[in-house]
């Protein structure tokens, strides 16, 4: 009888662990890129009583109060090119707030950035985006060449 007994007790002991196996993986993809192919320009105005000029992404300007635009040969709305893994979408932020171009003296606002973003995919035909901004220009602004005073980040993100 005990013979049996202790047959018993180690079949039931005999079961109280059990070990599974997995595997792991990962795929790295490529990080997302955006480089600037074209800075903004809203080329040559005559300030005389101030107002706005509208740069749009499509390079067209649009004037309201006293501006009067000279050659617009030069305007050009910023441009870029966004790279990374194939297939992914990504999405666009634009510059929040107001920036200043200056001649070294005087300033002008930059705001109320656009762009022709639309929701994308990454892929090798995904279209330059472009992005044009209002100048706020004052009566009377002085002549002269004027360029930002800090670099304007545009940003894309991995949806």
């Amino acid at each position: 009888m005990s013979i049996l007994f202790f047959f018993y007790g180690s079949i039931v002991y005999s079961q109280t662990q059990a070990t599974a196996t997995f595997t792991a993986s990962v795929t790295i993809i490529e990080p997302i890129g955006i480089t600037n192919t074209s800075n903004m320009n809203f080329a040559a105005l005559d300030a005389k009583d101030g107002g706005t000029v509208i740069l749009t992404p499509e390079n067209d300007r649009i004037t309201t109060g006293g501006i009067e635009l000279a050659d617009g040969a030069m305007v050009s709305a910023a441009s870029f090119k966004v790279t990374g893994e194939n297939g992914y979408s990504f999405s666009l932020s634009l510059p929040k707030g107001e920036y200043f171009l200056s001649d070294g003296t005087e300033t002008v606002v930059i705001k109320d950035f656009t762009s022709n973003f639309q929701e994308s995919t990454i892929s090798s035909t995904t279209p330059e985006i472009k992005v044009g901004a209002t100048l706020d220009v004052k009566a009377g602004q002085r002549p002269g060449n004027y360029k930002t005073l800090t670099s304007i980040p545009v940003t894309v993100n991995y949806n």
